[in-house]
């Protein structure tokens, strides 16, 4: 299953055309009068710009970030707080690495946390990625951590010991006014074990690791579009 990362021949239009498919195929599993849940990328977005035909079948959608906010109004979707919803019916977002068990990294676009709240209270998560997204194993992408402010030396420190290199991502404050540190050269051996290890360091809010909440359902755009469900 491992793809690699798109090639020269792969021409921006073509991934443009690939997550144009995906987000289409995603329609499929919004059901009239159901909550929906958004999250935030560039294949997010296509899927916004096509559920404003389905405007009138959607009570109201929650988004995982401000930007989507925005054009979730402008394609005339009723946006509801997070605060004022317990349960999703489906959650549609893209993904930065998804693996064949559907765990994945996201946090690519700093809106992690609340990308993992609401997949969290959602029925059934559905992933829309193009193939290059797609991995054998996680960790070639930089995982994103969103930390409070005055606890980027610790968890620094912290993630330094654990065997990652650290790089806090520069000029980005995240829409719950916090910061994000990058880190490569984690043991992505046991994604589920990472993702609460890195939960316990104090001052960390959230890790882009997607383990103990994984997708229910990945659809892949490459030469075509697949389907497939855990």
């Amino acid at each position: 299953m491992n793809s690699p990362s798109p090639s020269p021949a792969t021409s921006p239009e073509e991934i443009q055309r690939r997550k144009l498919a995906a987000a289409r195929e995603a329609l499929a599993y919004v059901q009239p009068g159901e909550l929906l849940g958004i999250g935030s990328g560039s294949t997010v977005n296509i899927f916004i710009s096509l559920l404003a035909e389905r405007a009138g079948d959607i009570p109201a959608v929650v988004a995982a970030s401000k930007a989507s906010e925005t054009a979730l109004t402008a394609a005339g979707l009723r946006v509801r707080s997070m605060d004022d919803v317990s349960q999703l019916g489906i959650y549609v977002d893209g993904a930065d690495e998804i693996d064949p068990r559907f765990r994945m990294i996201k946090g690519g676009g700093a809106a992690l946390t609340r990308e993992k709240i609401i997949a969290q209270a959602a029925e059934r998560f559905v992933c829309i990625v193009d193939a290059s997204k797609e991995v054998d194993r996680l960790g070639r992408f930089p995982l994103p951590i969103e930390i409070v402010p005055p606890a980027r030396a610790l968890v620094a420190a912290t993630v330094e010991r654990m065997g990652g290199v650290v790089r806090e991502r520069a000029g980005v404050v995240t829409d719950n006014g916090n910061l994000i540190l990058d880190v490569t050269g984690l043991d992505f051996g046991d994604p589920e074990a990472l993702e609460r290890n890195l939960n316990q360091i104090p001052g960390v809010v959230c890790n882009g690791v997607f383990a103990l909440r994984p997708a229910d359902v990945c659809i892949t755009a490459g030469e075509r579009v697949t389907i497939r469900k855990r």
